[in-house]
């Protein structure tokens, strides 16, 4: 399933959002904190997220090419893949991948989307 999103703003843009674990909690509705070594993602990271039920869970970044897609396990659990296409230098999609037996995790993306789409208008 398949959340899909068109922004406008660069993928660039987007991209860093997606990747800056500062900007996890204002975007992602389900992740109240992050405690990650590193501020922006890349293949293999690991930390944890602590949930918006209050309490922390590990995450790994599992698949990661930039800028264009990452995915990661949270809990040891496959979870939501990101992805951009780049529509136009000023504009893409965002993709959120979410696996087949977390169908309702839909609704959440869809807030993250939109949050997301607000983050990047401030930032173009």
């Amino acid at each position: 399933m398949h959340v899909v999103k068109h922004i406008d703003a660069p993928v660039e843009t987007v991209w860093t959002i997606l990747i800056d674990t500062q900007l996890w909690p204002v975007w992602g509705p389900t992740v109240a904190a992050v405690d990650c070594p590193q501020r922006w993602i890349s293949s293999g990271v690991k930390g944890r997220v602590k949930t918006a039920l209050g309490f922390w869970l590990p995450f790994e970044i599992t698949a990661f090419e930039e800028p264009v897609y990452w995915h990661w396990k949270v809990g040891g659990i496959p979870a939501t893949g990101h992805r951009l296409i780049k529509v136009s230098p000023h504009s893409c999609q965002l993709i959120f991948e979410i696996p087949f037996n977390a169908f309702p995790y839909a609704i959440i993306c869809r807030r993250a989307a939109e949050n997301i789409a607000r983050l990047a208008a401030k930032y173009t």
